[in-house]
């Protein structure tokens, strides 16, 4: 007979106090044959504070080793144990180890799933007041200064909210660069020790954010930066789009709704347009 296959476990542990650490978070670490963690004395001390013993074996999981030792923990699951990756704060695998594990799990068709729990990204998103409907998650960008900000250009025009992460010692240069690539006056927050007991939330425009942040920052650091505005083409560009259509074949009244949908300029406004451009060729 196969052996029964285990269950890669991705748990999430507290990003503030051990008190939030859930029930499903306790029965996982309990009931796991293996828990891979990022650092095993965090773990320690989380199993410490939280009153919970466990029989698992007890690996390092962190970027150093990440790459020789999944192959061991994949080997492990296919083998019928259950294992549980923690990292040190929140969700494994967000900009955190645990891709590579996962990956290599689905590539042999090994079962995932998740113990829920907090997530930086989305309370620093809820608590932001910035628009929460789109956004996307940028993570840590590049260190070195030039790379830094060749990604924050080519980010300028999105639309939707934008979630970072940052180390404190770097986000006074990263708010200076964001400034530059976004507008000094582009809306941002940033969200310092989140759920601990010195959390702290700062609101303001990118400018007045780096004057704050200039003194020294401490702590895990989450930005949240409201999105571009979203740019409407002129009435010109609209208008030699829709001729356009019309010379490919397109009825008049399709070319505009089209064009309007597509360019985000109103409809009937463009439509009278195109109608007076129209007798004027007449």
């Amino acid at each position: 007979m196969e052996p029964t296959r285990g269950r890669l476990v991705l748990a999430a542990t507290p990003i503030g106090s051990h008190t939030h650490a859930s029930p499903a978070l306790r029965e996982a670490l309990s009931a796991a044959d293996v828990i891979a963690a990022e650092d095993t004395r965090r773990l320690a001390a989380l199993l410490r504070r939280i009153d919970l013993a466990t029989a698992a074996r007890v690996l390092s999981y962190f970027e150093g080793n990440e790459a020789a030792r999944t192959a061991e923990l994949t080997g492990a699951v296919a083998d019928g144990q259950d294992v549980v990756l923690v990292t040190d704060a929140g969700m494994p695998s967000v900009s955190d180890p645990g891709y590579r594990l996962v990956a290599a799990c689905v590539e042999r068709d090994l079962p995932v799933t998740a113990v829920p729990g907090p997530s930086a990204v989305l309370t620093a998103l809820a608590v932001s007041g910035l628009p929460c409907d789109r956004f996307c998650f940028e993570g840590f960008l590049p260190r070195k200064a030039g790379e830094r900000r060749s990604r924050l250009a080519g980010l300028a025009a999105e639309e939707r909210t934008m979630i970072f992460f940052e180390a404190p010692h770097r986000l006074h240069e990263w708010l200076l660069d964001a400034a530059d690539a976004f507008g000094a006056d582009r809306r941002a927050v940033v969200c310092r020790e989140l759920t601990k007991p010195h959390e702290e939330i700062v609101r303001d425009d990118l400018a007045g954010l780096a004057g704050w942040a200039a003194g020294g920052v401490r702590g895990e650091v989450t930005v949240v930066v409201a999105g571009a505005e979203p740019v409407r083409a002129g009435t010109s560009d609209a208008l030699e789009l829709v001729a356009s259509r019309i010379a490919d074949g397109e009825k008049l009244s399709r070319a505009v709704r089209v064009v309007a949908d597509l360019l985000g300029v109103p409809r009937k406004e463009l439509y009278e347009a195109a109608l007076a451009a129209r007798k004027k060729e007449q």
